[in-house]
């Protein structure tokens, strides 16, 4: 038995409290017996960290040292605090309360409003996003759908960063948040909202933590009552607290230490709800004398993918990744992670859904199968690849393509073109299939380029995208098809994919993974611009990406598959490349440019006492320092900024002259050699150099796209062209 078995194998409690130590390794014990005073355990993906805490609780309880309803467990999700309830039940700790921040917080809500405030606490609305949409009406500010949810998102953000109205655009700009309009509409949104939630007696989802605090905070007596009650805490997935539930967890614990706390900070993926790891990653710093335990046994997953998941963070940078744990595999050696490369997502689908048939063929079941994208609308790619193989699939987190409402609406659209074309003024100027159905699509919103940032209006664009680029594909394969029979095409695919799918193969976005795990994981479109997502820019939002990728690895215990498409649509031009994220970890990919060091080693950190007290301080790992842009300084990802180590649309001061004396070279290189000219140097190595004019081999090798190879080829002839010099006999054979 692993210390991993799961509680299910359990089913009668254990007969002492010291049976309840039983299986345990000696970190997760020590988690286990660590019951006085602050306690911080940081636990790696698949360590056993749920394991470790509920055997803490139940130890206590079982031990006498705690009283079970004296303990407050709190969580992020209703699943996860089930789970902890069902765990505690059968190790003998009935009693204990484990919910979630906000379950918890309304329970006492409700329980107090009578005393702090009178009369009965005002209704709790469900969704909110109709009140968002009555606020906006309101302001006489128009939004459509997309827009309403990413509004409703800021609102959101704003409440559990507890910012007022008249603070949202500063601290907006500061948070460096993609504000989907301008901040000054946003703010006035926001207020007309709290308005009208006022005018109506009603609250929100956020409102029950923030008038929490605020009781708890303006009354003492109820504090104290409070606190009379519940003695000792613990907080799982403290990586995601917001800086509200931070503040809700100080009011609980009052001027007390018995706290417990579990997180990893290189599983921080929801930065976009106001979640930080900064309390996590400070504990030691607000409370000096914490035992802090470091789990690193990884009892979910083999060596092999164990071993990528290391090696992924070993080439992370920032705060989180100095504080990596290296995790070391407790399982059997099985196979090393695939590595595919497709020429197309369509290539791509149908070699995962293949691969999947034959899995099912071999017995393994559909449900411990999963295929993981980075956004949603990746998924009817492989809603359609698994549906013509056959293959049983559910969706998580995600609505069916055909069932999203931006979907639903763009049918109907073009039924009724279809339908009435005739008369319809979009279509006049539309001379074929793929061009009729951009012009319908761009009555709904589509547009030839998607909207900058993230969130419902990049969604909605994505799903209109995805039509459009299916009728352009639609076209190719049927070159005289018409709009109707598009539609009777997408009907088809409709229906296709509405059968009865419970016990089948998940697809899920890799947000939505999160605490989940399967015996074969496919991680699909890992390329540039999905993985990191073009949109993340800034070290931080890289870096997030990054860690959202080791979320990927890690919820696969046996086999992992990683692919990507090096074109959208088939026949398209093969431009993608390979995450970065891969580089030195795939095979053929190089060395990998990683950290040196294994700081994120297991073991235990007894807590300092007394005044002077202080956490020590690991040494700091030298980090390679980020392109940035040599005109204003921004942070550079793209691989052809990168070359000229400036952003696209920033002042070039390359010599013109030079520039086109040096694509007159490259023509001739070229055609002696019989290769595209690119494959001598791009347009971007010229350019470079034509902005450095090297005057010797040093400075020319810095250069991105110079290489030792093109440096000993063609390196005289560069630096004589750099000088001014003529190049005899460009066009002669070697």
């Amino acid at each position: 038995m692993t210390a991993a078995t799961h509680s299910s194998l359990f089913p009668q409690a254990p007969d002492s409290a010291d049976a309840v130590l039983e299986g345990l390794d000696p970190e997760q014990r020590e988690v286990a017996t660590a019951l006085r005073g602050p306690v911080c355990v940081l636990a790696g993906a698949g360590t056993g960290k749920t394991r470790a805490i509920t055997h803490r609780i139940a130890y206590g309880v079982r031990a006498g040292i705690l009283q079970p309803s004296s303990v407050l467990a709190v969580t992020f999700t209703n699943r996860a605090a089930g789970e902890m309830r069902g765990r505690l039940r059968q190790l003998g700790a009935q009693g204990v309360q484990a919910r979630t921040f906000h379950s918890a917080a309304l329970r006492q809500l409700q329980y107090f409003w009578p005393k702090a405030i009178g009369g009965s606490l005002p209704r709790l609305v469900d969704r909110k996003i109709q009140l968002v949409a009555d606020a906006a009406a309101a302001c006489r500010i128009r939004l459509d759908r997309g827009e309403l949810r990413d509004a409703t998102a800021e609102i959101e953000w704003s409440k559990v960063t507890q910012t007022v109205p008249a603070d949202y655009a500063l601290a907006a700009v500061k948070a460096g948040r993609e504000i989907p309009r301008d901040p000054a509409e946003i703010a006035q949104l926001y207020a007309s909202y709290e308005d009208l939630k006022r005018a109506r007696g009603v609250i929100d989802f956020e409102d029950v933590l923030l008038l929490t605090v605020a009781v708890l905070q303006d009354r003492q007596d109820i504090a104290e009552q409070v606190r009379t009650q519940y003695q000792h805490f613990v907080v799982d997935e403290y990586q995601d607290v917001s800086p509200l539930q931070q503040r809700l967890l100080e009011l609980w614990l009052g001027d007390r230490d018995d706290l417990c706390v579990v997180g990893d900070a290189s599983q921080t993926i929801y930065s976009f709800t106001g979640a930080t790891p900064d309390h996590l990653l400070d504990f030691r710093t607000r409370h000096p004398g914490a035992t802090v335990v470091k789990l690193v046994r990884d009892y979910r997953s083999t060596p092999q993918v164990v071993h990528l998941a290391n090696g992924l963070l070993a080439q992370a940078r920032g705060r989180a990744a100095d504080h990596r744990l290296e995790l070391i595999s407790q399982r059997a050696p099985g196979p090393e992670p695939a590595y595919a490369e497709y020429p197309d997502e369509p290539a791509e689908a149908e070699g995962a859904a293949r691969r999947i048939r034959e899995l099912l063929d071999g017995g393994v079941p559909a449900a411990e199968i999963a295929v993981l994208f980075r956004t949603n609308a990746q998924s009817e790619t492989y809603e359609q690849a698994l549906a013509d193989r056959g293959v049983p699939y559910q969706l998580r987190g995600a609505e069916r393509f055909f069932d999203r409402p931006e979907v639903r609406k763009a049918s109907v659209a073009l039924r009724g073109a279809a339908r009435f074309g005739g008369n319809d003024a979009l279509l006049e100027d539309a001379v074929d299939l793929p061009s009729q159905v951009r012009a319908v699509l761009s009555g709904e919103g589509w547009t030839n380029r998607p909207p900058a940032g993230s969130g419902a209006v990049r969604e909605r664009w994505e799903s209109l995208a995805a039509l459009a680029n299916l009728a352009q594909d639609f076209a190719a394969a049927q070159p005289g098809a018409t709009l109707a029979d598009l539609v009777a095409e997408l009907d088809e695919r409709a229906s296709a994919q509405h059968a009865p799918t419970v016990q089948g193969v998940t697809l899920a976005s890799l947000h939505s993974a999160k605490g989940l795990e399967w015996d074969v994981v496919f991680l699909v479109g890992v390329a540039e611009g999905m993985m990191p997502i073009s949109y993340a820019k800034t070290d931080e939002q890289i870096e997030e990406e990054r860690r959202l990728l080791y979320v990927g690895v890690t919820r696969a215990r046996e086999r992992l598959h990683v692919s990507w498409a090096l074109s959208r649509s088939p026949g398209g031009r093969a431009g993608r490349r390979p995450s970065r994220f891969l580089d030195g970890l795939r095979p053929g990919s190089g060395t990998a440019a990683g950290r040196g060091g294994a700081g994120g080693a297991g073991g235990i950190e007894r807590g300092f006492t007394g005044v002077a007290a202080h956490a020590p301080v690991a040494p700091r790992r030298t980090q390679r320092a980020p392109a940035r842009c040599r005109v204003c300084g921004r942070t550079l990802t793209d691989a052809g900024e990168m070359k000229l180590m400036r952003c696209e649309d920033c002042p070039s001061d390359m010599d013109e002259g030079l520039y086109e004396r040096l694509r007159e070279w490259r023509a001739g290189q070229a055609r002696r050699s019989g290769q595209p000219a690119y494959c001598v140097f791009t347009d971007k190595t010229l350019m470079a150099i034509a902005e450095a004019v090297p005057d010797e081999e040093g400075e020319l090798a810095r250069i991105p796209g110079v290489g030792v190879r093109k440096l000993n080829r063609y390196g005289t002839d560069v630096l004589a062209i750099c000088a001014g010099q003529d190049v005899a006999g460009g066009d002669t054979e070697d």
